[in-house]
């Protein structure tokens, strides 16, 4: 089957499952043809990817629309993943008759009413236009069908890392302090106690500042490392704000691999006011790492009966979760081994690239 996915801009979780799946579908005999802009293909390495991505009224992006609705006229299936995919797929197979999924990854958090109905809109069009949309998680699915999707459902996305986590035995209590002692020394921060690891963009979505209220009034004595990039203006802002409250909150910027960092921590945080299912929260439980995070999209999930769910924007919460995951051992070990009892259960990168030429098959025959 010849399938067009269409990959929004991207250097996170959906460039990442994307390329996990189209990998994947091509190992399967598929002939995927994937179109996206080129600080995604940069991102991830798409050598062969289509660089036609529209980036406004010109006349280039005029070309690009015009070679990606004649790519779609060759394929049996169109499959858009994100918002600004999905809008772009609907827009060029108009008239074609070639069937459209649409992916939803994340939620639209549009800010002033003028925007929140130009986004509504635009949901609208793009879920009355597909053939078939699917969301991360639940939350995403309702949305969907509120907007008038003809079929909608659950497509659960899985980190390509947890095999791997699965198959590495975890490291001792003492082994997970001297790693990461090291890796606290090479990046050049002096921490003592258990660490305690958020792996997140730098983003006023992932509400990092709760991490700095919660160690402020946790009460135990950790280091609180925070890896990855994103917006310099708020995360010089936020080193600032740890600095001038003594607080140990480090941020040690992206890191190539972030394995031995999830092996390493004795906690692992994430502080979103939205998620849907989180890739590093799925590497976490998988690397056997206790998982405090908030209760919102599709965490409750993913986490709820193996792990803490706490309101969003709830530091004292927060510090009651991780305080009570660090000062009480057996909760910590049943934490850490129902999260990677719960990891084994989810399907592979495989499993999942199977379940997708289901779709793509119905679809196609309906289409």
């Amino acid at each position: 089957m010849r399938i067009v996915q269409l990959i929004g801009r991207s250097t996170g979780g959906i460039g990442t499952h994307a390329v996990d799946l189209t990998r994947h579908l091509r190992s399967l005999g598929d002939d995927v043809v994937v179109v996206t802009d080129a600080l995604t293909a940069g991102r991830f390495g798409l050598d062969d990817a289509r660089q036609w991505w529209p980036s406004g009224p010109t006349a280039g992006s005029l070309r690009n629309l015009l070679r990606l609705r004649r790519l779609a006229r060759s394929a049996e299936v169109v499959h858009a993943h994100g918002h600004q995919a999905g809008l772009l797929a609907v827009l060029t197979t108009t008239g074609t008759g070639v069937p459209v999924i649409v992916s939803q990854h994340n939620a639209v958090l549009a800010g002033g009413w003028r925007r929140r109905l130009s986004s509504r809109l635009l949901q609208r069009i793009v879920a009355g236009r597909a053939a078939l949309t699917t969301g991360a998680s639940s939350d995403l699915v309702v949305e969907a069908q509120r907007h008038g999707a003809q079929q909608a459902e659950l497509a659960p996305v899985p980190s390509p890392r947890v095999p791997d986590l699965l198959a590495a035995a975890p490291l001792s209590r003492g082994e997970r302090s001297g790693s990461a002692a090291t890796l606290l020394r090479e990046n050049g921060v002096s921490g003592e106690g258990p660490m305690i690891l958020t792996i997140a963009r730098i983003a006023p979505q992932k509400q990092l500042d709760s991490l700095i209220d919660a160690a402020s009034v946790v009460g135990v004595t950790a280091t609180w490392v925070v890896v990855g990039d994103g917006d310099p203006a708020l995360l010089s802002r936020l080193r600032e704000r740890a600095g001038d409250e003594g607080v140990p909150v480090h941020f040690v910027g992206p890191q190539s691999d972030p394995t031995p960092w999830l092996r390493a921590a004795d906690v692992f945080v994430l502080t979103s006011t939205w998620e849907a299912r989180a890739l590093v929260v799925q590497e976490a439980m998988a690397a056997g790492v206790p998982v405090v995070t908030t209760d919102t999209g599709g965490l409750r999930d993913l986490v709820e009966g193996v792990g803490e769910l706490v309101p969003v924007g709830d530091a004292f919460a927060l510090a009651s979760a991780v305080r009570r995951l660090l000062t009480d051992q057996q909760l910590r070990a049943s934490a850490a081994e129902t999260g990677r009892e719960r990891a084994a259960q989810w399907a592979d990168g495989a499993q999942t690239a199977l379940r997708w030429q289901e779709r793509y098959a119905r679809v196609a025959r309906t289409g």
